[in-house]
């Protein structure tokens, strides 16, 4: 019978009616005898005969009812309220069963999820020149929770996936972990990169007490192949009000500001006077130069070096003196810091690194 839904009463829990289209009904005849013979002989039927008398009811019923749906349908009806079924006399004498209701267009309520997004600052940072993590974004939805990490990404690497451990503190000093969870981008190449979301384990009962959230980025990958952070983070000493504040005024990366000794709003330890970040870039006032300088000289230093982490120290020398152009240092930086994760399992790679930084030079000069 069922392809349109029927009720007695006003409307159809879980939807809404979202238009009238107007009282129908539908007709069944009873031969002008039935009733006739059904009230003459009732006392005297058998139980046989007060069955086939019912079933002929029922049927008439149903019948009356499947030709109210047609006509529903034929309105462009899928459901009717207010489903009624009565005997009346028709002329003639015959009497019939009619079904009766309102057709009526009805739809699916749209379920209302409670969605609430949590954003917290992570509390430790990496002083290297690699993907930093700084907020942890916590997505409720109903009873489910999604978690996802904005890193920031200084080289505009191509970063394809980083595996993080997550520690989240409530304000009791309870710890909650998350191990090895794997985080891909969307856009890959942006200096702020928000991860897709997926699922975690928090309850959504435990969001609302959590107090600050750390982060431990131990794997990640580049175009240039798979890295592992050589040191830990470190942990900022900020209250979590005072470094929102820090990061509202200076930005997402913000963990430290210092005028006196100039340490950078990243947390890189720029020595007095530097006048650029050796590691974001900011920059504490316009500098001039690059063209003309003599790299060779530092060039013949470094290949003093036994390793990269020498021959960048040498690097930084000459970038706190102000002699090489800020628009190139992030370059030599990272050449720097990609020779060093090298070398932890090729070995030397002076050379290689060497050559790398004179090709810069001789495309600046």
């Amino acid at each position: 019978m069922a392809d349109i839904m029927l009720t007695s009463g006003g409307n159809f829990e879980g939807y809404d009616i979202v238009e009238y289209l107007g009282f129908v009904n539908g007709q069944i005849a009873l031969s002008s005898n039935f009733f006739k013979d059904l009230s003459s002989n009732l006392a005297e039927f058998t139980a046989q005969e007060s069955t086939a008398f019912t079933n002929k009811l029922e049927s008439a019923s149903e019948n009356a009812i499947n030709n109210l749906i047609d006509v529903a349908k034929k309105r462009g009806a899928n459901a009717l309220v207010g489903v009624g079924l009565n005997y009346t006399n028709f002329p003639g004498g015959a009497v019939g069963t009619v079904a009766s209701g309102t057709a009526v267009i009805i739809k699916k309520k749209t379920p209302i999820h409670n969605i609430v997004t949590t954003k917290i600052c992570v509390s430790n940072y990496y002083n290297l020149l690699m993907p930093r993590p700084v907020e942890v974004i916590l997505v409720r939805k109903d009873k489910d929770v999604k978690i996802a990490l904005v890193f920031y990404n200084y080289n505009q690497d191509e970063i394809r996936t980083i595996r993080c451990d997550i520690e989240f503190t409530n304000f009791y000093g309870e710890k909650m972990i998350l191990q090895g969870i794997d985080f891909v981008f969307d856009k890959n190449n942006n200096i702020r990169l928000e991860s897709d979301f997926i699922e975690c384990k928090i309850k959504t009962k435990d969001i609302p007490i959590i107090k600050n959230a750390k982060v431990y980025v131990k794997k990640y990958v580049t175009e240039k192949g798979v890295f592992t952070p050589d040191t830990d983070p470190i942990d900022i000493t900020l209250s979590e009000k005072n470094l929102k504040a820090l990061k509202e005024k200076y930005g997402s990366d913000a963990y430290k500001s210092d005028s006196t000794t100039w340490l950078c709003n990243c947390g890189y330890i720029n020595a007095t006077g530097d006048e650029e970040c050796a590691i974001c870039g900011r920059i504490e006032a316009d500098l001039s130069g690059g063209k003309g300088f003599n790299y060779e000289e530092m060039i013949e230093r470094m290949k003093e070096q036994p390793n990269v982490d020498g021959m960048k120290d040498i690097l930084v020398e000459y970038i706190k003196n102000g002699t090489i152009d800020a628009k190139y240092r992030m370059e030599l930086l990272e050449i720097m810091e990609s020779g060093r994760q090298y070398e932890k399992t090729r070995g030397d790679m002076t050379d290689a690194v060497i050559d790398k930084v004179i090709k810069v030079f001789e495309r600046v000069n």
